[in-house]
């Protein structure tokens, strides 16, 4: 799963620099929020079930809630976005008077693109919410809300047409995409191959090359990913110890969750929680 929105909270925006050619280390989707992400720097492309686009410094990217994805670099200049996330309680009022059909159509394409002059307007506003979201306020909720509205408004009356940049149309496949709710739902309790090849109806040897086909890593891979991917929300949201996140996460025990997870983060559990905000 992508991240959730810290507990009591309907709305974040994060300015984060990536390395150059960084890229998701497996499919995704929130459950929680709706997000829009203005590019700051890079090409990117997100690939979901249904489609594969393409997007570039000054577009905006949009994901809708339940909706697997995955962003990976489309070339090697260094990444750069400001992400926005808010729940579908925080955007009701908006749809209430815009419309359940002008939202949908804004998130429709999952990327919009802007001229020159509208490209910067859209920007303006992002950094603009960054900036009243890191100071402390007790009312910044609503002033974010009142300009969410207005970011969403503009990017409906200024994206330009669709074009050629949504690349092509290859979903995965039904029993791969099975396969990724299998381990969602069941990564704590390490599902073997051979289970999520039953569960896609396949041989475990077959589906292993499947998987890899479309995923683009092994079975193996992608487990470990989604599971380090639970353990940093627990690190970085709750208080529960490192054995803790160990057994509830299907590492088992404290000592060799810190080691593989060093291995694939570069830092101590600890670390992460510290650099997340928990002490």
């Amino acid at each position: 799963m992508a991240t959730p929105l810290k507990e009591g909270t309907n709305i974040s925006v994060e300015w984060k620099h990536f390395g150059v050619s960084y890229a998701m280390p497996s499919m995704e989707m929130a459950t929680d929020h709706y997000s829009a992400g203005f590019i700051v720097s890079g090409d990117r492309k997100t690939i979901t079930p249904v489609g594969t686009y393409s997007y570039s410094a000054g577009d905006v990217g949009l994901t809708k809630p339940y909706l697997y994805h995955r962003t990976v670099a489309d070339s090697a200049k260094p990444y750069e976005r400001i992400l926005i996330k808010y729940t579908p309680e925080f955007i009701k009022p908006f749809i209430e008077n815009m419309g359940q059909q002008v939202f949908d159509e804004i998130y429709e394409k999952n990327v919009c693109h802007f001229t020159g002059k509208a490209r910067q307007k859209v920007m303006e506003i992002f950094v603009r919410m960054e900036e009243v979201y890191t100071k402390d306020r007790p009312y910044k909720e609503f002033i974010l809300q009142g300009m969410l509205f207005y970011l969403l408004t503009v990017i409906w009356e200024e994206r330009l047409p669709d074009t050629e940049r949504m690349e092509r149309r290859t979903p995965l496949t039904v029993p791969v995409m099975e396969a990724v709710t299998y381990i969602e739902n069941f990564y704590y309790k390490n599902p073997s191959l051979g289970e999520a090849a039953r569960a896609a109806n396949f041989s475990a040897a077959y589906f292993s090359r499947l998987f890899r086909e479309q995923l683009g890593m092994s079975y193996t891979e992608y487990l470990n990913n989604v599971k380090l991917r639970h353990v940093k929300v627990l690190l970085a949201q709750t208080d529960k110890s490192i054995m803790e996140i160990a057994q509830e996460t299907g590492y088992c025990h404290g000592n060799y969750l810190s080691g593989q997870f060093k291995k694939a983060v570069g830092m101590t559990p600890g670390a992460y929680r510290k650099n997340a905000g928990r002490h």
